[in-house]
This record gives C-alpha cells, sequence and structure tokens, in this order.
C-alpha cells in the first residue's frame, strides 16, 4: 500500500499523524506528509483510517 498527502489540499489539522505517527508527520510547511511508504503491513488499517478522517479527503492511500 501506497500513502499520499495533497499538499495543495491539506489544511494541516494534524489529524493523520495523531491517528497513524507510523505513516505521516507534519513537515516544516506545516502540512502533512507521508513518510513511510510502501506503508507496513501492521500499520495498514490506521493508515486507511488516517485517509478516511482527513477533513478535506488529501490522503490517498492505494495498492501497490
Amino acid at each position: 500500500m501506497i500513502a499520499a498527502v495533497d499538499k495543495n489540499t491539506c489544511i494541516g489539522c494534524g489529524a493523520c499523524p495523531s491517528i497513524c505517527p507510523e505513516v505521516f508527520q507534519m513537515d516544516d510547511d506545516g502540512l502533512a506528509i507521508a513518510y513511510v511508504n510502501p506503508v507496513p503491513s501492521e500499520v495498514e488499517e490506521s493508515a486507511n483510517e488516517a485517509a478516511e478522517s482527513c477533513p478535506v479527503s488529501a490522503i490517498h492511500v492505494s495498492d501497490n
């Protein structure tokens, strides 16, 4: 699974790293990034939860 954050859409709310810190973190610009790819299999469920919880749908996860 691959995770990506659309920085043009991200509002920097911080929800994704609070849900799945193993994959997402806040970058120096205050917006989220997916810093681990591919997503480790043991955290795929929380990465999906982070994507579903994004208030502006800026996170995209897909199969390799």
